[in-house]
């Protein structure tokens, strides 16, 4: 059955325009530091994985829980940098590297 309805297709950038304002506006700047620290939260989850390493065994590598863990993991914590470098060089033998955009 055909839809008399025409679907308006938008970029991705023009949705999140929309959605959360455009590029430097509080909303947006909100949004995008929530989302900075949900892609932390799943790049560790991923890199666990990888390693083949429960919540609790990385929280017993870097001297943490598996509560934290899975809060970080699931964007309901916020993480302290020295936190993250403790999970990322002696949980997940990786390397920290930062970039700062001004």
């Amino acid at each position: 059955m055909k839809s008399d309805k025409t679907t308006k297709l938008v970029s991705w950038d023009d949705h999140i325009d929309e959605k959360h304002g455009k590029i430097g506006t509080p909303t947006r700047d909100k949004y995008e530091g929530e989302f900075e620290a949900f892609k932390i939260g799943v790049l560790i989850q991923e890199a666990r994985k990888r390693k083949n390493l429960t919540q609790e065994e990385l929280a017993l590598k870097v001297g943490t829980t598996k509560n934290y863990i899975s809060r970080i993991e699931n964007n309901a914590s916020d993480i302290r940098l020295s936190t993250l470098m403790r999970i990322i060089r002696e949980g997940l033998d990786g390397q920290v590297s930062l970039i700062f955009d001004l």
